[in-house]
Order: C-alpha cells, then sequence, then structure tokens
C-alpha cells in the first residue's frame, strides 16, 4: 500500500497496487438470499476473536496456581497425592475457574504496562472459592486427611494468585503474538472513533500488521489525529480490491450510523473477500451513563444512559445496604429511644417527620426524619432550611449539624426505598423546580436515593441557595453513578462519618 502521510492524498490504483479493471472482471455479485435484510429469526451472540490458546490460557492459569499450590503443601506436609487428593483438587480446579476472573491483558503503551485488577477484587473471589471448597470437602468428607494442609493452602494461595495475576499478562501476549502477527488489518473511518479503535487494537492481544485507514471522505475533510497512512477519496469498490489483493484479514467498519446505506454496500463488495468484518458503532459521542452490551435473545442492544445496578452489581450493593443498616440498627437503638424521647420532651408534635420526595425511577416515597423543626412542610412550595432558620428548635439543631437527624432513614434502607449511599433525595416541590432548570437531573433518580452520597462528601451538604450549587451537586451525582463500585460506597461511607460533626453546611 502506497502510505499518504497524515490526512492528505487520495486513494487511486497504483495506491491500491491492483487494475481497477482486473478487478472488476474478477468481481462476482452474489445474490441476496430471500428476506436477507430482515431482523426476524437473526440473533447475534457476544465473544472474541482472540486465539483459542489464549482463551484457554487466561481462562486456566488462576485455577492451575490454585490446584498447583495445593499440591506444594501436600508434599511439603509429606503426605501422600492420594485419591482424595486428586478429588479435591478436580474440585478447586472447577470451583477457580467459575468465581475467579480472568486476568485481564497488557497495554505495551502505558507507564503501568499491565492492566490489573483491584487486589481487594482477587481477595474477594479467592474468600468466595475458599467458603465453597470448604462446603464441599466438610460435606464430604474430603479434606479428613489433610486438615492443616488445607489451612495452609486457604492462607498461602491468595498470595500466589496476585502474583500469578501480575505474571500471566507477559505470557499471554506471548501467546498471542505467533496469531496476531499473522493478521492484517485495515479501518475504514479516518474519524475519532477509528483513530481510537486503532489505539486500543494495538493495546490488545489480537493485533497484527495494520495497513491503515481508508476512508469515504476526502483528504481535506480527515483529521490529523490519523498519523497511520490514510487514504481518501475511496469507493466501495476500491475497498474490497484493495482487501483482496493484500490478503487483508479482518476489516474494521469505523463508519457514522447515519451512512448505513454504503456500509450495507461496501458489506456486499466484501462478501467476495474473505475478510472478517467487524463494526465499531460510535456511541462515544453520547454522554454515556453505565454504557455495556446487552443481549436480549440474541439481539445486541446498546445501553446508552442505564442504572448500574444490574445483576451482581445490584446483589451486593443491596447486600451492603441491608448487612449495614442491621449493624447500626443493632448497635444504635439505644440512642434511637433517647432521641425520640427527647425530642418528644423538648417540643410539640411527632418525633419522626415523613416527608415526600422522589426514589428509584422518581416514584414518589416517604422517607423518615427525626423531627427538627416545629412544621412539617411537605406542600407544593418547601422553604429549604437557611442559618440561623427560626423554624429549627434547639434540639432540633444539634441533630441536624450532626446528622442524627437521617438515622430513621435506615428504616428506609431496610424497606428497600432507600440506599445507604447515592444521590440525597429532595423533596418533591424543589425536585419539580430543578428538573426544569438543570439538564440531566432526573438522571440520578435512576438509582434508590441515599443517606449519604458523593456530592455530600465533597461539600454540597446542606443548602442549596443558587441553581449553580444545585447544578455542581447534581454534577456529583451523575459522576457517582458512572463510576460506582463497592470500593466507592464504602470510601463515602467512611468520608461521612468522618466530616458529619464538623462539616458547617448543616443547619
Amino acid at each position: 500500500m502506497a502510505e499518504v502521510p497524515g490526512s492528505s492524498g487520495s486513494l487511486t490504483p497504483d495506491d491500491l497496487g491492483v487494475s481497477l479493471d482486473a478487478g472488476a472482471a474478477v468481481r462476482a455479485r452474489a445474490t441476496p438470499l430471500p428476506s436477507a435484510n430482515a431482523a426476524h429469526h437473526k440473533s447475534v451472540r457476544f465473544g472474541t476473536h482472540e486465539p483459542a490458546l489464549l482463551t484457554l490460557t487466561r481462562r486456566c492459569i488462576l485455577p492451575f496456581v490454585v490446584v498447583l499450590i495445593f499440591a506444594s503443601c501436600v508434599l511439603i506436609a509429606g503426605e501422600p497425592l492420594s485419591v482424595q487428593f486428586w478429588a479435591v483438587a478436580l474440585i478447586a480446579f472447577l470451583v477457580s475457574a467459575l468465581i475467579l476472573s480472568p486476568p485481564l491483558g497488557y497495554e505495551p503503551d502505558s507507564a503501568a504496562a499491565y492492566i490489573s485488577r483491584p487486589a481487594s477484587r482477587m481477595l474477594l473471589e479467592w474468600f468466595c472459592v475458599a467458603m465453597v471448597m470448604l462446603f464441599i470437602s466438610m460435606a464430604f468428607a474430603l479434606a479428613h486427611p489433610y486438615p492443616r494442609v488445607i489451612l495452609t493452602w486457604l492462607l498461602v494461595t491468595p498470595l500466589a494468585l496476585l502474583l500469578a495475576d501480575s505474571l500471566s499478562a507477559q505470557l499471554a501476549q506471548r501467546l498471542a503474538g505467533g496469531r496476531s502477527a499473522a493478521q492484517r488489518y485495515v479501518i475504514i473511518g479516518a474519524n475519532e472513533v477509528g483513530i481510537e479503535l486503532a489505539r486500543r487494537i494495538k493495546q490488545s492481544q489480537s493485533g497484527g500488521k495494520f495497513f491503515g485507514f481508508l476512508d469515504f471522505r476526502s483528504a481535506s475533510r480527515l483529521p490529523d489525529g490519523a498519523h497511520k497512512p490514510v487514504a481518501a477519496n475511496c469507493s466501495t469498490r476500491d475497498l474490497a480490491d484493495f482487501v483482496r489483493q493484500h490478503s487483508i484479514t479482518r476489516v474494521y467498519l469505523a463508519l457514522p450510523i447515519s451512512t448505513t446505506p454504503r456500509i450495507d454496500e461496501l458489506i456486499k463488495e466484501l462478501r467476495d473477500t474473505t475478510a472478517s468484518v467487524y463494526f465499531a458503532p460510535n456511541i462515544f459521542a453520547f454522554d454515556l451513563m453505565q454504557a455495556r452490551c446487552v443481549d436480549i435473545s440474541g439481539m445486541p442492544v446498546l445501553s446508552i444512559c442505564d442504572s448500574p445496578f444490574h445483576g451482581t452489581s445490584a446483589i451486593w450493593k443491596r447486600t451492603f445496604d441491608v448487612v449495614l443498616a442491621l449493624i447500626v440498627l443493632l448497635l444504635g437503638w439505644p440512642a434511637f429511644v433517647i432521641l425520640g424521647l427527647a425530642i418528644k420532651l423538648t417540643s410539640p408534635g411527632p418525633v419522626l417527620f415523613k416527608q415526600r420526595r422522589y426514589g428509584l425511577n422518581g416514584e414518589e416515597i416517604l422517607i423518615y426524619k427525626f423531627r427538627t423543626m416545629t412544621v412539617c412542610e411537605d406542600g407544593a412550595i418547601v422553604t429549604q432550611a437557611v442559618e440561623r432558620d427560626h423554624r429549627v428548635t434547639w434540639l432540633g439543631g444539634f441533630l441536624r449539624r450532626s446528622s442524627f437527624d437521617e438515622l430513621p432513614q435506615i428504616l428506609n434502607v431496610l424497606e428497600g426505598k432507600m440506599s445507604f449511599v447515592g444521590p440525597r433525595p429532595h423533596a418533591v416541590a424543589h425536585n419539580e423546580e430543578y428538573r426544569k432548570l438543570i439538564s440531566g437531573y432526573m438522571v440520578r433518580h435512576k438509582v434508590r436515593p441515599g443517606i449519604t452520597g458523593w456530592a455530600q462528601v465533597n461539600g454540597f451538604r446542606g443548602e442549596t441557595r443558587t441553581v449553580e450549587k444545585m447544578q455542581r451537586r447534581v454534577q456529583y451525582d451523575l459522576e457517582y453513578l458512572k463510576n460506582w463500585s463497592l470500593g466507592l460506597d464504602l470510601k463515602i461511607v467512611l468520608k461521612t462519618a468522618l466530616i458529619v460533626l464538623k462539616d458547617k453546611n448543616a443547619y
């Protein structure tokens, strides 16, 4: 391929290295099958194009380490590798293969070449493996000959797994090297998506020889970021001829969805080649919120704006909430009783204040708080508390500054209407006001509201006097949704405990 530096030049027969007339002479157009474009009965499977040996290695290397450490512990203890050992080893391998996540990968251009996973995740996964193994071993008396060996194995294996996980990337890269070198690929579409795709392919173990970008547009319309060879003014026939004559094995389409007719024409031309064709839609043009690819009975659906709490993430989140709520309730019930009596004795009115707020999916919920004011506003107009607010009782001032007034919301957590960590719920009247002024305001209701949140531990707790302050709070809430993890929830809870008594924004 004749390289056209940067984004200049156009694709000519000389650039292609083929005769367009000759290419046209050998081109055969296949008759499309009936209903070829119909979506009915078609399905898409999720998979990978990494080499089979690499997939096998990634899936088996950590389970193999688990069995190897077990065998080493048995031999060091002077025990024979009996039938019971092999039974435990087989079960350990299968359980580890199901639970332990395979190594992630390798980035040759990054400062830290290895894409490491958090050690906490590895330890949590190994804890699950250990619990399953202990249950099976005790239930079937498989560990009877190895009581001390099992204990040593359970303690030593996590360290071995962390070491193996850090070394496996280099091994995977070597295994993928030979297969990747045989791959020859081009990217059709010298745009932002195409450039980013080229970078990520280079970082993966499925790269190969890159022949450059091809594009339908003129050279003057191409971006400057494409450092690889770029050929412009291509036609679909030119592209198919180039792929065929240069034995390209993979063609990546990084074209806008708006060019569907041209994409369809190009795919038909590429059917006269042996290249694998991949389509990379430009979903990065949108403001992504927990983007993922979802399989609906064989139909791939791209999630652009979604809740982070699906599948196992929802289970971990709910478990975290229930366990923490029960701990606080069991340890703090005397404080609940004392505060309730104090509120009743110091001012007229109910102990608990109930107010309508928006919960999950924007549905109205009633949240509970210790009453801190002489009024219980819950109408179309709700005035936010301000500094030295005359409505706040003397005990209520202490409760609001210490956030003890929020404690009854633990009952909301146990009801499943709230979470310990999440965007703080606002009064319905405030919601109806701000949803019209702040873009994305209602997206924060894609999860359960929280007793505390990312905005609150970053200084946006209490009164929001201006729309700008509320907008900043919403930005933190959306950032939390985009980056949620169980570790982030724990971090927010700990930061809340540290700052709650000295925060000047609560009154």
